[in-house]
């Protein structure tokens, strides 16, 4: 029986490797594989899900709003066949989106596998990774490590080499604008350059 899958970490964990190396095994198999990211990650080629090992592959792009049953249903009427979902940057997916691909694990026996960032910079949950929290069959961490060797957990956002804790939830970049970081030295860092307690913007 098909599952939906959540598979999440903090920025630089190898999500995106993951995710293209899993569409590499479906499709040595046999398998066809329907790839797809948010419109909203516009890094690099906007078609494709790159990773920063070199790993790249073509995607179909999903919008706010835009239906994946539509889509779906779409690539049925153009006679391709779909054996595995894979979607690369879920936190960006609107709820509504998530319910539609875990419609299309239920009612058409497809496996969905969901990689993406559980929470923002402010440490709060994005609208899609909650949703899967809410209905995924299956949710995996997958595990990268702060400068201090714990777990990082924590999406610190940089700007001119300070921590931002205020701002629009949504602001893409890579390593130059956020830093893997354990929730400790997150707060210690806050501290040592505001020199007052941690105030997170709610």
């Amino acid at each position: 029986m098909a599952k939906l899958y959540f598979k999440y970490g903090a920025m630089g964990s190898s999500k995106s490797a993951q995710a293209l190396i899993t569409k590499f095994n479906y499709e040595e198999r046999g398998m066809k594989v329907w790839m797809l990211k948010p419109s909203t990650d516009t890094r690099g080629d906007a078609t494709t899900v790159n990773s920063r090992i070199g790993l790249k592959a073509d995607a179909d792009l999903l919008a706010p709003g835009d239906s994946v049953a539509e889509g779906f249903q779409k690539r049925a009427d153009e006679g391709k066949k779909t054996d595995v979902i894979i979607v690369d940057e879920c936190q960006f997916l609107d709820p509504a989106q998530i319910d539609e691909l875990r419609d299309i694990v239920d009612d058409c026996d497809i496996p969905v596998l969901c990689f993406g960032l559980r929470t923002d910079f402010r440490t709060r949950l994005f609208p899609g990774s909650a949703r899967l929290f809410e209905v995924a069959d299956s949710i995996t961490e997958i595990k990268t490590i702060c400068d201090c060797g714990k777990k990082a957990t924590v999406n610190a956002r940089i700007s001119n080499g300070h921590i931002v804790t205020e701002g629009e939830q949504v602001l893409i970049g890579g390593n130059d604008a956020y830093l893997a970081m354990c929730y400790a030295c997150w707060k210690k860092r806050i501290r040592k350059e505001a020199d007052q307690p941690v105030k997170i913007s709610r």
